[in-house]
């Protein structure tokens, strides 16, 4: 049985997506692999900024230094009113906070087996931020043709299908 919702605020807030930014190129270019979820240091303005939808993730990474994680490229404009009276840096190091295993496991794959760690996501968890991010090898032209030709394949069996019932 459905029960309403005691606070309409918290309704609307549930009913859309959690997501805030995606990272599609990262799927493009390279093969993810293992799926970490990090949370996120940010200043207020950035939430406020996030909460407003003005994030990207395109030339985004993760870098590990001195035992800790630090998402690179991430870009979260700065809305009009609050850049007024802050020194805002859109594109500044943000810290990510994992677990001592996940980051010595992350760092330990990044230095010793070649891969590359890409922030694929960010989202809402109920009032915090958090990064997902991916162990990632990187694809070649050849790959990337034939991931599009898959997609492509897919698409065209989905039309055929609702066409022949």
């Amino acid at each position: 049985m459905n029960q309403p919702a005691k606070n309409p605020k918290s309704a609307a807030k549930s009913s859309g997506s959690g997501t805030i930014a995606l990272n599609r190129r990262a799927r493009h270019d390279y093969h993810l692999e293992e799926r970490v979820e990090a949370g996120l240091v940010l200043e207020g303005w950035e939430v406020k900024s996030l909460r407003a939808g003005k994030a990207q993730l395109v030339d985004s990474y993760v870098l590990f230094k001195d035992g800790e994680a630090f998402l690179l490229g991430a870009l979260i404009t700065p809305l009009p009113a609050a850049s007024t009276h802050l020194v805002t840096d859109a594109t500044r190091t943000r810290k990510l906070l994992l677990n001592r295993r996940e980051l010595d496991r992350l760092a330990g794959a990044v230095q010793q087996k070649g891969y590359t760690c890409v922030a694929t996501a960010l989202y809402w968890k109920r009032q915090r931020v958090k990064c997902e991010i991916a162990l990632a090898k990187g694809k070649a032209q050849h790959d990337k043709r034939e991931t599009e030709k898959a997609r492509d394949w897919q698409r065209q069996k989905q039309r055929i299908l609702r066409h022949a019932t």
